[in-house]
């Protein structure tokens, strides 16, 4: 069968977790391994979901539309998500599986990082600006950069807001000893730790209004925190704009 067909993918898959359990095999590896299984599982959920409509694109027009909600969420809305529970299991990496000029609204929040720059983002915002409506709406929140920055250099303290909302409770938590960790885990959060999904590209508000004017929204704006959308752990320390096109 094709190299990305399911049962060479599953193959694949178990001599990974294979070399993974082999205590000779070296840490380099293994991180490398991990991120590759990780794939291989998202894969699975994206081959099943795109067999089921061969033109990339659902029947259905859901009005409002989550993407990468996690397990918050948004009454009202259609979540799009690479893992459970979602209402469509989809690599957004992909495109958006919406047809033509059908959603109204779209809602995502600390999802953009997670993706790779450019190729996935810039595809992503491309893709939203497609499905929805004229006058539609996308609003995204991003950890604030601008933050993490605007506080370097500079000592850090064991009391840290940052440390304190954000990673009081991580196990490496004794490994952030400068204000440069913190700026490295807004860029880059978690990327040596398998329980976490990486940042892969850090935003502020100027990057954000240049993302979405580039793909051809009419404006960008700074988005009011709504907590009955918004999940209300993020308000802080996060930056949100709402594009309309």
């Amino acid at each position: 069968m094709s190299p990305f067909g399911v049962p060479s993918v599953d193959l694949l898959s178990e001599q990974i977790e294979a070399v993974l359990v082999d205590p000779a095999t070296t840490h380099g590896l293994a991180r490398a391994l991990r991120a590759a299984s990780k794939e291989i599982k998202l894969h699975r959920y994206h081959h099943a979901s795109r067999h089921a409509w061969p033109n990339g694109r659902i029947d259905d027009k859901p009005a409002k539309v989550q993407i990468g909600g996690g397990a918050h969420r948004i009454d009202g809305f259609f979540n799009i998500d690479l893992v459970p529970p979602a209402d469509l299991l989809w690599d957004i990496r992909e495109g958006i599986p919406l047809q033509d000029d059908s959603a109204e609204e779209i809602f995502s929040e600390h999802f953009l990082e997670h993706i790779d720059y450019p190729r996935s983002v810039k595809h992503y915002v491309r893709e939203a600006h497609r499905v929805l409506v004229q006058g539609g709406r996308i609003v995204t929140g991003v950890p604030d950069a601008a933050l993490a920055l605007s506080q370097y250099p500079g000592a850090l303290e064991g009391s840290d807001e940052m440390i304190r909302r954000w990673y009081a409770k991580r196990d490496g938590l004794g490994d952030i000893n400068t204000r440069l960790d913190l700026v490295n885990l807004v860029f880059r959060d978690q990327d040596d730790d398998p329980t976490y999904t990486p940042h892969l590209w850090a935003y502020d508000h100027d990057k954000l209004v240049q993302l979405f004017t580039e793909a051809g929204f009419t404006t960008v704006e700074p988005w009011t925190f709504d907590p009955t959308i918004a999940n209300p752990k993020r308000q802080w320390g996060s930056v949100y704009v709402i594009a309309t096109k």
